[in-house]
């Protein structure tokens, strides 16, 4: 088993790479990073630094990559040094928009256009990507968080459709939107502790999840949005 965790430097996707590096199963884990490497190591890790909205450094990555039984996209934006989720419509940023649907939105589809060589060979894989309950249009009940839920909710439509080509193109793999839940980590640090009815998760727990529900996929799942609990989220 050979296991792609692209933004694999962040809270959730070290977890996901700490839990297949150790999976007895797993030959070999490749993860990106942004800037920093991660100081975790491991005989079977390759670490690889990656602009994941650089459409020629992704084509690099998987010009290397070959046989891959699951690629997971960890990569996700909430908020930055120079913008936060929006309360109202009057706090939105052009910039700040437009940079949550670049890291969001068109990683995942820049990662799609090159996977998908790199999946053909293998008779059971998954294309999974993290996305978000408040990207769910029917979900939606409280408002505000403009470029947050719209980077995500496109994100979905994403997932959506490339499972539909794929059914054609590569109907062994399952592509599927994942739903963590609240995770303990630096992209939902300055928010959880403003909700005393958060339920809050560590990073090994939701990874634990996480992984349980990839290896389970069948390619008839292609298509779902799926929560950490495995129920099913209406996009």
């Amino acid at each position: 088993m050979n296991v792609l965790v692209i933004g694999g430097s962040g809270g959730l996707g070290l977890a996901l790479v700490r839990l297949f590096c150790d999976g007895g199963e797993t030959e070999q884990v490749t993860a990106t990073y942004r800037t920093e490497q991660p100081m975790f190591a491991s005989e079977n890790l390759t670490w690889v630094s990656l602009d994941v909205t650089d459409d020629d450094a992704i084509s690099a990555l998987f010009a290397s990559c070959r046989d891959l039984t699951y690629i997971i996209n960890a990569v996700g934006l909430l908020h930055t040094d120079l913008g936060q989720p929006e309360k109202t419509i009057q706090k939105l940023d052009p910039n700040f928009f437009m940079e949550n649907i670049r890291v969001n939105t068109l990683s995942t589809l820049l990662i799609a256009k090159h996977a998908r060589h790199a999946l053909k060979k293998i008779s059971h894989s998954v294309f999974a990507v993290l996305s978000a309950r408040v990207g769910s249009i029917s979900d939606n009940q409280l408002g505000g968080w403009y470029s947050y839920r719209c980077s995500k909710a496109a994100l979905n439509m994403a997932v959506k459709t490339l499972s539909i080509e794929w059914k054609r193109t590569l109907p062994n793999c399952a592509v599927v939107a994942l739903h963590p839940g609240t995770v303990t980590t630096e992209l939902s640090a300055p928010f959880v502790g403003k909700n005393p009815k958060a339920t809050l998760f560590l990073p090994e727990q939701s990874a634990r999840w996480l992984a349980d529900i990839i290896v389970e996929l069948e390619p008839e799942d292609t298509g779902r949005f799926i929560a950490f609990d495995g129920t099913k989220i209406e996009w």
